[in-house]
């Protein structure tokens, strides 16, 4: 979203639901929803194959989710974007979850995997352990956990994040490039 004329739409619109104006909630998805979509197809191009979620179906769930919220206390539209990238990470594990739990077996009958099954199997145990790691990020360094949250999962910039958590754009670059290491590290010690 490079309008400036849009942006300064939407962080109106999000000051207004903050004050209270439930009304708000209405408009402000045909204002994001182009944006919020770009950012799901980005992060869902990085799924597997045959991932039966769709940006569509990933915005809407996430939509309904921050429009759930009584009285949110968006800073401004970056904010908004970052919760979003947020709610987005933590459905995506949960799909991946429940992918996970239903071909461990799910209740129903066992049958022998091939290997394409069998891989994409071990990309929803990467996506769980990738959250696993993630948390464990976020309780050694909380704002590297953000970073990463905001870049991958949420797909915003490395201006975006830098101002969603008000640091320079250099603070972001070293300490990603940090986070992504001490997660490979993480992923790949077991």
């Amino acid at each position: 979203m490079s309008d400036p004329e849009a942006q300064r739409a939407v962080t109106a619109v999000l000051r207004q639901w903050r004050g209270g104006d439930r009304e708000a909630v209405g408009e402000l998805l045909p204002l994001v929803y182009e944006e919020l979509r770009r950012r799901a197809k980005v992060y869902l191009a990085r799924e597997r194959r045959g991932h039966t979620l769709q940006p569509t179906a990933l915005v809407h769930e996430a939509y309904l989710k921050l429009a759930d919220k009584l009285q949110p206390q968006w800073r401004d539209r970056i904010h908004f974007y970052a919760v979003a990238a947020q709610l987005m990470r933590r459905i995506l594990v949960d799909h991946a979850r429940q992918h996970s739990a239903d071909k461990r077996g799910g209740g129903l009958l066992r049958v022998s995997l091939d290997e394409g099954a069998a891989q994409v199997e071990a990309k929803a145990l990467d996506l769980l352990a990738l959250d696993e790691a993630l948390e464990r990020l976020a309780d050694r360094d909380p704002r590297k956990a953000r970073m990463i949250e905001m870049r991958f999962f949420g797909g915003l910039s490395l201006e975006e994040t830098a101002a969603a958590l008000k640091v320079s754009v250099p603070t972001v670059v070293k300490e990603v490039r940090l986070a992504r290491a001490w997660l490979y590290r993480e992923m790949t010690s077991t």
